[in-house]
């Protein structure tokens, strides 16, 4: 009597050969399509105009402090007064120096003169708060400041061309 001895059976090899093209392939489509988180505004502004303007070029260093009434969604919990807003979270004109502070504490002493606040307020804003902000800022060792405005047409009000 014979037997046959059947072979053993072995699993395919995978083909690893365009597994890199692959990986590659998913990595560049989740770099096109990710969006970096930005700040969640609690204020709202109405962005005043101006005639003499100049465009900021963008760098690290650029911290936004938003200033206004609070936003529509917000406004029956935190009232109708002026908010001050860094990042995503409320202090009063008192606490930005704290916070600021806390922010420039691990930079190095050339990376904190090259910081920039831009300040964004709502054109209802009152000087009062513009000044007590720009005063901390002061304290905090900030001395470069912008103010966010639209371009406005010099003629518009006279109804010359």
């Amino acid at each position: 009597m014979t037997y046959f001895r059947r072979p053993k059976r072995q699993i395919p090899s995978l083909n690893m050969t365009s597994l890199p093209d692959l990986i590659f392939t998913v990595l560049f489509f989740f770099i096109l399509v990710t969006h970096m988180r930005e700040v969640t505004l609690k204020v709202k502004y109405r962005v005043p105009e101006g005639t003499e303007l100049t465009k900021t070029k963008k760098s690290p260093g650029l911290i936004h402090i938003y200033i206004g009434p609070p936003a529509d969604h917000l406004q029956r919990f935190s009232g109708t007064d002026t908010h001050i807003q860094i990042d995503d979270k409320y202090v009063n004109a008192d606490e930005v120096t704290d916070y600021l502070s806390e922010i420039c504490r691990p930079l190095t002493p050339e990376e904190r003169e090259n910081i920039t606040v831009a300040i964004k307020a709502d054109r209802q804003t009152s000087m009062e708060t513009i000044i007590k902000v720009k005063q901390a800022l002061r304290k905090a060792g900030v001395l470069h400041v912008s103010y966010s405005a639209t371009s406005r047409n010099i003629n518009k009000g006279t109804g010359q061309k």
